[in-house]
């Protein structure tokens, strides 16, 4: 496969997964900015919504005021001079999935193209409830483009690349919730485990499609070291940074076995999974959470500048 194929499939798939978290990042704001104020507490979760994004700088440069609803819903969901916002990621997850039309099935293609045609009918300014509508349009977008490439591809290189880009893309963004919901959240005078924390990791299971699959797991209340540990160390849960690495790692083995050769991503991958592996929430929290996550952030970019290096450039 031509290296400008393989980098338009693994940009393709990361666009489609950076609009869909975005999605449920706005998604999330929007229900615990509606609760009453005793649960909804006194921090500014619009700009939660900005800094899980990591767009704060970028957000300030043009609105210069605090973040509130209408700025953060305009410039995440619609603004053209944000490269990450939900119209623009669907946007150049369209123009690269064009590039490879013929690697796409049918099926694959029609996700794409039909959402995109849709979106070009919904434009800033909308209601609550229409933007409510919007967000379940793009989640259901990611799943039409994810559940049609899981039925439809081949098991090839091409498909590898598009699992790639969803991966390396849901790790990051599992990562920076987390790490919002520790430095943003939760105001300095809360307790954990007090109502307002209960609100707000429920919110946070909800915004990573979680929170029936952590009382499947836990059969007990919200508590934030047992969310902690389905969203990083549990692999049944698709968007938790082990599954994500169990997956990623496997991905690349496939790459190096159909290509006769394994590189610095293989190793990357490996050495993180393992990490993982033998991590405990104990040693986690121990040694720090928001520094765990900063760490793992760090080298969720070192193997996708690797996997860049090594099959894309």
């Amino acid at each position: 496969m031509l290296s400008r194929t393989a980098e338009s499939l693994y940009w393709l798939s990361r666009y489609i997964e950076r609009a869909e978290c975005l999605a449920r990042i706005l998604d999330a704001t929007t229900r615990l900015v509606a609760l009453p104020q005793a649960y909804g507490g006194q921090t500014n979760e619009w700009q939660s919504a900005v800094a899980t994004a990591g767009c704060v700088q970028s957000f300030q440069n043009k609105y210069g005021k605090e973040a509130d609803e209408r700025s953060v819903v305009e410039y995440l969901a619609f603004a053209p001079d944000n490269p990450s916002s939900i119209r623009n990621c669907l946007e150049t997850a369209r123009q690269n999935a064009r590039a490879v039309r013929t690697a796409l099935t049918g099926e694959t293609w029609d996700a794409i193209n039909t959402s995109w045609n849709e979106l070009q009918k919904m434009k800033p300014g909308m209601s609550r409830e229409e933007i409510s509508g919007f967000l379940d349009f793009v989640k259901d977008t990611s799943l039409a483009f994810d559940g049609s490439s899981f039925r439809s591809m081949l098991r090839n290189d091409a498909y590898w690349f598009v699992r790639l880009g969803i991966l390396i893309e849901r790790a990051d963004a599992t990562a920076r919730i987390l790490d919002v919901k520790y430095h943003v959240l939760l105001p300095d005078q809360e307790h954990v485990g007090g109502p307002l924390d209960y609100f707000q990791w429920a919110s946070i299971l909800r915004s990573v499609s979680a929170r029936t699959s952590y009382h499947w797991v836990y059969r007990e209340g919200v508590k934030p070291w047992l969310v902690a540990d389905l969203l990083i160390l549990n692999r049944q849960m698709p968007r938790s940074l082990a599954s994500c690495y169990e997956n990623l790692s496997r991905y690349l083995d496939d790459l190096a076995q159909f290509y006769g050769r394994q590189g610095n991503s293989q190793r990357l991958a490996r050495a993180m999974l393992t990490k993982l592996s033998n991590a405990t929430m104990e040693d986690i929290f121990q040694t720090g959470l928001h520094e765990f996550i900063t760490s793992f952030i760090a080298e969720n970019n070192r193997l996708g500048g690797a996997i860049t290096e090594q099959y894309l450039a």
